[in-house]
């Protein structure tokens, strides 16, 4: 006896019609969405240059301005230092290995400041920033449009970027280059713990090799880099949440694609700022 296939063609056509719907309803959607990514990434790049013109006038918060403070140091001291210490070790222990075979490995100290002061504790700070501060931002500001609490300070007469915006980038810019500072102090004090007690450098001799290839300069180019790099996180947070919609899903997607995006334009200006500020061009 032989057995009977229960879906009619009709039926078999319409299984057919829906994927090829859901199939073409998904590819609109990923389109729709890149294209909005693109439209909320220069609607951040404009908000930049709003910023600019409020700071100009003068007119702040100043008690946003404290609390955000706040939530960018204190608040994010722990992992930023615990971040940059290990990384110190790490690095350390990487580069050592390679020095012990051509016999300096006195000179560890150098070459962790070239690479470590230049480039990674500004990095590392601003990626953990961006990751717990930047994260919370972006939350914030896009569950208050959702919940169209943004649309009742317009009813208040409050411009939403004077009272949600530029405190937070204030904040940001005034914060992160004193982190960054202390999490380059870490760092290179976890650089000494490992040369000291794996490869026998004694620290004096770590620290004068730090210093004889780190100068000022150096530093001052690593506050500037820290001064951008809060501004990027603070600026991209905002931007995302306020253009935030679809309700609680939409916070969710908001947060992540702040987050990822700060983190993509932090390496892509340090990219930058490298070639301006340590790069020697042969003329």
């Amino acid at each position: 006896m032989q057995l009977m296939n229960t879906d009619s063609p009709t039926e078999h056509t319409k299984q057919i019609e829906q994927s090829e719907f859901k199939s073409e309803f998904s590819s609109i959607a990923y389109e729709s969405w890149n294209s909005r990514w693109f439209q909320r990434l220069l609607i951040a790049i404009l908000l930049g240059g709003q910023i600019v013109v409020r700071l100009l006038r003068g007119k702040l918060y100043r008690r946003n301005i404290m609390e955000h403070l706040v939530a960018v140091g204190p608040d994010s001291l722990s992992p930023v230092l615990l971040t940059n210490f290990f990384a110190g070790m790490i690095f350390t222990i990487q580069t050592a290995r390679e020095l012990v075979h051509y016999g300096t490995v006195d000179r560890v100290g150098g070459a962790f400041a070239i690479a470590f002061c230049r480039e990674l504790a500004p990095i590392l700070t601003a990626s953990v920033i961006a990751g717990q501060v930047g994260s919370a931002f972006a939350a914030e500001i896009g569950m208050m449009r959702v919940t169209e609490q943004i649309d009742a300070l317009q009813m208040l007469r409050t411009d939403p970027i004077d009272y949600l915006v530029v405190p937070r980038v204030i904040a940001c810019c005034m914060m992160l280059p004193a982190m960054t500072v202390l999490g380059l102090v870490t760092g290179v004090g976890g650089g000494i713990v490992v040369a000291n007690h794996f490869y026998q450098v004694a620290p004096i001799t770590f620290l004068e090799s730090v210093r004889s290839l780190l100068t000022l300069s150096d530093l001052f180019n690593v506050v500037i880099k820290a001064f951008i790099f809060g501004a990027i996180v603070a600026i991209l947070s905002c931007s995302w949440g306020l253009t935030t919609t679809g309700g609680a899903r939409g916070v969710g997607r908001s947060t992540t694609a702040a987050v990822v995006m700060t983190w993509i334009s932090i390496f892509v200006v340090d990219f930058l700022l490298s070639l301006v500020l340590f790069q020697e061009f042969a003329i």
